[in-house]
């Protein structure tokens, strides 16, 4: 006889307590393979695919694309011919712990706990295990989701996630997943017109808007006060959690924040030479990366902007690595993954680096790990033709760095002929700052240590 077992939502990153559902990529019926990828979820920083921890046919799934669950709710469940070592599910109780799948081959943390008492799961941890539940309850499903009876493997109230048998499954980005189910948009009613039948953002757009006419309905989420009305947009997943973390920095940390214009026309020459180098191929080289190094070159120097405070104890935590955030704007809101141990790059791993993050974050796919561990950021607000900013800390951070567009401006120079003005490459930068941290002098050294090093690149090999 076919035993049931219930795969549970786990813990993909640090205390996270919920996902969403983005895209099943099974249904009921099917048969599925130890780690064989079945879902895909979007948690407050990062899409995540499950794999199966066992082979069998899916009996139930408990979610619909789009809903919310608990960290610890049953997510799907399978049927096993026989129950092997590594494949048994531990119960869960009300307080949500969650069982402990196999671990996949790829080698997350292990199964055991750590030593201060948390559970490990199947990727990151979760709570510790004599802590208080602190979870929300999960949403109920859907008024279209049907729900199964006590005669199922699932139990009563459970809900499968609806199907169409007789068409395919849309063809979506995670991104425009989500931004259809932001605007209440069915992606079974969207005709697809991207690349190899895919729906696009255009598509979800042209399915959202009223038809044209007095009799135009106004979309439910929408109340109007006027004839234009106006849209209301749940707050979850990346965009719930940078909201969080943005009033907790701003309302805890006092910012300092300080501005300086550079002349950066010998940095824009060195990248031209270094552009043309064999080792540089295939790598975007762009001011930011000169700024980037010349930041980490700088907190060699002033290390207090490279540390944290830790309230609890009352004292002052100098970091000896730098893990270097990059900020990236994406379609599910800010992100700022981090390169581990960035200091000890060379301008060309530094690059690949910035770049790969960059890449990862646009597509939504940035791991986990490289969302945590994070001791000082770098923001490129240029990028959309702004000069300068007061950029917010990153919580637990001591010092995040912006950077204005890069633009030919008139300047004086100075040489032995003399004074002139002449067009040159400026930029300008703005380094915000935990004053509980560091003084004024600190964070002035900084900033004018980047400037220098930017303003003649030389500097950086004393």
């Amino acid at each position: 006889m076919p035993t049931a077992k219930d795969f549970r939502l786990p813990d993909v990153g640090e205390g996270l307590t919920e996902a969403d559902i983005l895209q099943w990529t099974v249904s009921p019926g099917d048969t599925v393979e130890v780690n064989q990828i079945i879902v895909e979820i979007e948690t407050a920083k990062a899409a995540v695919e499950l794999p199966s921890p066992y082979a069998g046919i899916v009996s139930v799934l408990h979610a619909a694309e789009g809903d919310t669950l608990p960290v610890g709710a049953p997510l799907i469940t399978i049927d096993v011919d026989e129950p092997t070592g590594g494949g048994e599910s531990l119960p869960v109780p009300e307080t949500a712990e969650v069982a402990h799948p196999p671990e996949p081959p790829s080698g997350p943390r292990s199964a055991a706990g750590d030593e201060d008492g948390r559970t490990a799961l199947l990727v990151g941890y979760g709570p510790r295990a004599d802590g208080p539940a602190r979870r929300r309850a999960a949403r109920p499903a859907a008024p279209t989701v049907p729900a199964t009876t006590a005669t199922s493997s699932a139990p009563v109230g459970k809900a499968e996630a609806p199907s169409v048998p007789d068409a395919p499954r849309p063809s979506a980005k995670p991104p425009v997943r989500k931004l259809a189910k932001d605007l209440g948009v069915d992606l079974w009613a969207v005709v697809p017109t991207g690349p190899h039948g895919t729906v696009s953002r255009e598509d979800v757009h042209r399915a959202a808007a009223p038809p044209a006419g007095p009799a135009a309905d106004v979309h439910p989420r929408n109340t109007a006060s006027g004839s234009r009305g106006e849209t209301r947009i749940p707050v979850r997943g990346v965009r719930k959690h940078m909201a969080a973390a943005m009033v907790l920095s701003a309302f805890t940390a006092p910012h300092v924040t300080e501005f300086v214009t550079v002349d950066i026309s010998e940095t824009m020459r060195l990248r031209e030479l270094v552009g043309a180098r064999r080792e540089f191929a295939g790598i975007r080289i762009s001011p930011m990366l000169f700024v980037a190094k010349a930041l980490l070159h700088a907190l060699r120097r002033t290390p207090e902007l490279n540390s944290q405070w830790d309230e609890a104890r009352q004292e002052i935590v100098l970091k000896h690595y730098v893990n270097l955030g990059i900020a990236a704007a994406t379609d599910r809101g800010l992100v700022v993954p981090n390169i581990k141990d960035a200091d000890l790059l060379s301008l060309s791993e530094l690059g690949a680096a910035i770049a790969g993050l960059a890449k990862t974050a646009r597509e939504g796919r940035t791991e986990p790990r490289d969302l945590t561990g994070g001791t000082v950021t770098l923001t490129n607000v240029g990028v959309f033709g702004v000069d300068t900013g007061t950029p917010i800390l990153n919580p637990g951070e001591a010092a995040i760095l912006a950077v204005g567009a890069v633009r030919r401006t008139p300047w004086v120079v100075q040489d032995q002929q003399g004074e002139r003005i002449e067009p040159r490459w400026t930029t300008q930068l703005a380094l915000s700052f935990d004053h509980r941290l560091a003084d004024g002098q600190q964070g002035s050294r900084l900033l004018a240590d980047i400037a220098d090093m930017l303003r003649e690149p030389g500097l950086a090999m004393l």
